[in-house]
């Protein structure tokens, strides 16, 4: 759930983040209908997506993603755009300069000064939703977060309980290390 959810809120965020960047696209009101969207959007609680969608779609992973991927989209439309606004701008005029066209421009002038944001916070997203993923499952999203819901019921099998917790410790700790080392072959950053 928290990998496909944060890959498709990348993919949405990343083109609607140009749309919201007052720098890039020139009219106001769609800057403005885009940093709505993203404020809207991010504003309830990823665990009120994940109740709305699981009543929509009943129990399992697609109310878990539907829940993350809304709630990042606007996370990271918000984040990508204020990069996006923060660029040092000489790089898009010497592209623009030479006769590129707007999306040359913004292709080789905008997106190598905002790549290592856009990596280095969906990475940091993804982390993230790993570890709200149990608490998403738990709503009935699914995975191991349910499992450890109804595992905890029982009052009985604590042994269990202690085992899921353990292995959600371990999942969160891989994919952390997994993330610093994209971040660094990426980026060349070096992370704690």
């Amino acid at each position: 759930m928290a990998f496909v959810g944060t890959l498709f809120a990348t993919l949405i965020a990343f083109p609607l983040a140009f749309l919201a960047a007052r720098t890039i696209t020139a009219s106001r009101p769609v800057n403005w209908l885009m940093k709505r969207f993203f404020d809207v959007i991010r504003s309830v609680d990823m665990l009120i997506w994940a109740l709305f969608f699981t009543r929509g779609f009943g129990p399992g992973p697609i109310p878990g993603i539907a829940a993350i991927l809304f709630t990042d989209t606007g996370a990271l439309g918000k984040v990508y755009a204020e990069a996006i606004e923060n660029i040092d701008d000489r790089q898009r005029e010497g592209v623009r300069s030479v006769g590129a066209s707007g999306g040359a421009v913004n292709r080789y002038g905008v997106v190598p000064q905002v790549l290592p944001v856009f990596v280095s916070q969906s990475l940091y997203f993804w982390e993230s939703n790993t570890r709200s993923a149990t608490i998403i499952g738990a709503v009935g999203a699914g995975g191991i977060g349910l499992k450890l819901l109804e595992t905890m019921g029982t009052n009985s099998d604590w042994d269990k309980v202690a085992y899921m917790v353990l292995l959600i410790l371990f999942v969160v700790f891989l994919f952390d290390s997994i993330s610093n080392v994209i971040r660094q072959r990426l980026i060349g950053t070096t992370s704690h």
